[in-house]
């Protein structure tokens, strides 16, 4: 079945089979720059555009190592619809936000399909004693957030704050930055990020 996906050079009226045009339209739908794909997939940026391009195309290996910046499947990629002229989904219900969390900390992305955000905002929880991990974050761009429910540990740079119920945090994301709840009740957080990372 992959072989034949790949010989579209056979159906060029099918934009099913075109891979450049379906790459680039999920690349879109999913908020990913060529840069910011090709630094994820570990390819360079003239790799994405030649294969958006159709002036290349790319073996089934080479595909899969670009999907793998997304991240999607092989058979993900050639399945999701991508009409990019269908509606533009506006509500998102709570099981269908994406959780990128790592351990025990829970971060659910809203709008995970909306084309090209401009930024993360993300439905996040600390349980007790639950952190970002033992290394400083610092990345390009700004940060927000209010602490819905509990209290919240946050670095940054050299200071250390602790958050109320009611508290928000605002800051350059280039500063190092930190966040732990050591409370013995989670933490509900809601927040946003630029640019759009996730």
């Amino acid at each position: 079945m992959i072989w034949f996906i790949y010989c579209h050079d056979n159906y060029p009226e099918d934009p099913l089979l075109d891979v450049g045009a379906r790459l680039k339209t999920i690349r879109k739908l999913k908020g990913l720059s060529q840069r910011e794909l090709a630094k994820r997939a570990g390819v360079t940026n003239s790799t994405i555009s030649m294969i958006e391009k159709n002036s290349v195309s790319p073996s089934v290996s080479s595909l899969k190592k670009v999907l793998s910046g997304i991240p999607m499947s092989l058979v993900d990629f050639f399945s999701l619809e991508v009409d990019e002229d269908s509606p533009r989904k506006v509500i998102y219900r709570a099981d269908e936000l994406l959780d990128i969390g790592s351990g025990e900390v829970t971060m659910k992305l809203v709008g995970k399909g909306h084309p090209n955000r401009a930024f993360s905002f993300l439905n996040e929880i600390y349980p007790p004693g639950s952190d970002t991990g033992p290394d400083m974050l610092n990345h390009e761009g700004e940060e927000a957030g209010t602490v819905v429910a509990g209290q919240l540990e946050v670095t940054v740079g050299s200071e250390i704050f602790v958050l109320d119920t009611g508290d928000s945090y605002y800051f350059d994301s280039s500063q190092p930055h930190r966040f732990r709840n050591p409370f013995e009740v989670p933490c509900v957080l809601v927040s946003a990020t630029t640019p759009a990372n996730f």
